[in-house]
């Protein structure tokens, strides 16, 4: 029998490993969920809240556990304590406005007819989540979900193996009933085959671009609905007015936090020609003098390895690509004597960069970013659209009309002023391009995870 296994970037060893469920196994089990879900889907409202919180809640008690978890399984240290803040945030947030996500559009309610739409569970959501916020990320679509009626299959990256069954042990034990959320450890050619099947009424994939094609390529024919999340390369413009040491302390924070492993990640930056020369000597201070990199298991570590070798592989790739055409690095490896040309990567900011080089094109996912100067709104906006992903952007000033003016025309899901890398639960987490479709959380987010049922009733004749 073929298994998954986690190798820990702390040390490069086999930190879990657990064997592929077959697909004859796994479809019963699936089963197993769609028959749980009728009943499910019954329960009032208020109860299915309730107990999605307890679920959550549950959850928060193991955080002993789930931090060092964490930083065996990603590398992110512990320090930061896990990903409870943003977790809580977004199960409160959706749990709140679930009543009125879900109530029925009211058309006609008189002595002749009753006419209304009606938000009615999919069935059976398939959640197939990433590693860098492996609990965020699959609550996102998780948490409205199950309070929306469906039941839900987790799939969880192989590199945080762990999460979906932690997550489903917490479900469990906070008395959430039988096959209503299971976790499923599956290799991507059997995902495929269920797919393939028609196992599920919805799918939400947070990942790679080729892993959505496959997705889609896999559910073809089934019309099965897709929520598919696929990257960023986020671009982040900051003018003449603005604050620049605020810019500067948010936006490094925001290329360089995770190890840069965030989806909405600043990796590109443009700025004003009359900051751009201050702009980036502080940017190389703030990464040289604020970043320690080395063990995430030790508390002083503020920047771990990343996830894989393989994913610091690309941005070095990215990097000295940059720099042998011209592209000029502002730290010196010598502040970083703990990258070890493996897992543990050293963070670098570029300057004298262009979009001819990957390291402005294509999907980084690690610890640098390249900052250009620009002349005008319209030079910023072309290189902020030259791209193939449109995930956020983050605009930088003290105009709020100039701001609403350049983000309209922006080719992105959400525009940011004077902030960056922040999934907010009321507002719909969406992009457009190669970042892929559909949207979660806020009251859209409930919308993707239900479909509309009319009700035209003619009560007597005329």
């Amino acid at each position: 029998m073929s298994s998954l296994k986690l190798i820990s970037p702390v040390d490069g060893s086999v930190y879990a490993e657990r064997p592929v469920m077959g697909v004859d196994a796994a479809a019963e089990a699936v089963a197993r969920t769609r028959k749980a879900q009728k009943d499910w889907a019954k329960r009032p409202l208020e109860e299915r809240i309730a107990l999605v919180r307890a679920g959550v809640a549950r959850l928060n008690e193991m955080s002993d556990e789930v931090v060092p978890e964490l930083a065996w399984m990603m590398g992110r240290p512990i320090r930061y304590g896990g990903e409870f803040g943003g977790v809580n945030e977004r199960t409160n947030y959706m749990a709140d406005i679930a009543a009125r996500a879900l109530a029925p559009i009211e058309i006609e309610s008189s002595a002749q007819f009753e006419r209304r739409i009606e938000r009615v569970p999919h069935g059976v959501v398939f959640v197939i989540a990433p590693w860098n916020y492996p609990y965020m990320t699959a609550i996102n679509t998780v948490v409205p979900a199950l309070v929306a009626g469906n039941t839900v299959v987790l799939k969880h990256a192989t590199q945080t193996l762990l999460v979906g069954e932690r997550m489903a042990r917490a479900f469990s034990e906070a008395g959430l009933p039988e096959d209503v959320f299971i976790n499923l450890f599956l290799d991507h050619q059997g995902t495929e085959k269920l797919i393939a099947a028609g196992s599920f009424d919805f799918i939400n994939f947070t990942g790679s671009v080729g892993g959505g094609k496959a997705i889609e390529r896999a559910a073809a024919g089934t019309f099965t609905g897709l929520g598919l999340e696929l990257g960023g390369k986020d671009p982040g413009y900051v003018m003449e007015d603005a604050d620049l040491d605020w810019a500067v302390d948010v936006l490094m924070d925001g290329a360089m936090f995770n190890a840069g492993q965030c989806c909405c990640g600043i990796e590109r930056l443009y700025i004003a020609r009359p900051l751009y020369s201050a702009f980036i000597d502080k940017a190389a201070a703030w990464v040289s003098s604020g970043l320690k990199l080395g063990n995430p298991l030790e508390q002083e570590t503020t920047i771990g390895p990343m996830a894989n070798v393989r994913f610091a592989s690309e941005v070095r790739a990215q990097t000295s690509e940059a720099i042998a055409s011209g592209a000029r690095g502002l730290i010196d490896p010598k502040q970083y004597p703990a990258d070890d040309g493996g897992a543990y990567l050293m963070p670098q900011v570029l300057v004298d960069v262009t979009h001819d080089m990957r390291v402005m094109r294509d999907e980084s996912f690690g610890p640098v970013v390249g900052i250009m100067p620009v002349d005008s709104d319209e030079h910023a906006l072309a290189l902020m659209n030259d791209c193939q992903f449109g995930l956020t952007a983050s605009l930088w000033t003290n105009d709020a009309e100039r701001a609403a003016r350049i983000g309209a025309e922006i080719e992105t899901g959400t525009v940011f002023m004077n902030r960056a890398d922040y999934l907010d639960p009321a507002l719909c987490w969406t992009g457009c391009k190669s970042t892929g479709r559909g949207g979660s959380l806020s009251e859209i987010g409930f919308h993707n995870l239900t479909r509309p049922k009319s009700y035209h009733l003619r009560k007597k004749s005329a």
